[in-house]
């Protein structure tokens, strides 16, 4: 029960501190709008709301696709053949250096205004960590396992798919909680940088409109989203590794127990 009560109280906390700094710095609703403004306005402006969200949506879903796959294989071809290592790690590395947000203009010359220049934004911005992670959790494998595994004369391709992937599902699951934190941005960038639709077009549009209500809805929708897709990747990795419980509720656990 205290689980579905938490975020509604976060919630409600959140919405108070908002209200409290419209009352205390009494800003013109123009530059700061109350939450009720902002909340009226996401009622009565919800068909567009939807329209656009559902645009960004599918821009973040098929980017997390697209950048899990291309992680993932990037990370298990990092983990199983040497010379590739050697040669494609400085290169990811280097590739971090460059800000993602700068190569939003380029992508756009490219691949048009159209969605395909947002999902690759959102591909670009959710690959490494995904790809980092995952490596991690490959080369962290218990030594232990690895030891035995050979002795019974598994293949290295029974020791990867058996072993090394399943002792990286933990690792590979923080990547994606990450990557569903971060793929918002990449979408919403490239709706900025050049778009007809889409809530970052749509919030562009508000602000130039001084419709800074209808803006603030836009940004608690495109917070919705992110949200729901972190705490929905988060609950399928529990429920598919049961064996990582958190570690701070075995403790609240046993405490309780004594």
């Amino acid at each position: 029960m205290m689980r579905l009560l938490r975020p509604l109280i976060i919630a409600l906390g959140l919405t108070l501190l908002w209200q409290s700094i419209v009352w205390i710095t009494g800003a013109p609703k123009f530059i700061l709008p109350g939450p009720v403004q902002v909340f009226s306005t996401l009622f009565e402006q919800a068909p567009l709301l939807a329209k656009h969200g559902a645009v960004t949506l599918a821009e973040i879903l098929l980017g997390l696709v697209f950048g899990v796959m291309l992680g993932l294989i990037s990370a298990l071809s990092l983990a199983t053949w040497g010379p590739l290592r050697r040669w494609l790690m400085p290169v990811l590395v280097i590739s971090q250096a460059i800000p993602v947000f700068a190569l939003a203009p380029v992508l756009m010359l490219w691949l048009g205004y159209g969605m395909a220049s947002k999902i690759a934004m959102a591909t670009l911005i959710i690959y490494f960590p995904v790809t980092a992670a995952c490596f991690d959790g490959l080369r962290q494998t218990p030594t232990g396992y690895l030891k035995l595994a050979r002795t019974l004369g598994a293949s290295k391709r029974a020791q990867l798919l058996q072993i090394r992937l399943p002792a990286a599902l933990p690792a590979f699951a923080s990547g994606l909680r990450v990557a569903a934190s971060v793929a918002p941005i990449g979408a919403v960038v490239g709706e900025w940088v050049g778009s007809s639709t889409g809530l970052g077009y749509l919030m562009l549009n508000a602000n130039a409109r001084m419709q800074v209500d209808l803006m603030f809805a836009a940004l608690l929708v495109l917070a919705l989203i992110a949200v729901t897709l972190y705490f929905l990747i988060d609950f399928l990795a529990r429920r598919l590794m049961p064996w990582q419980a958190d570690s701070l509720n075995k403790a609240n656990t046993s405490i309780a127990g004594h």
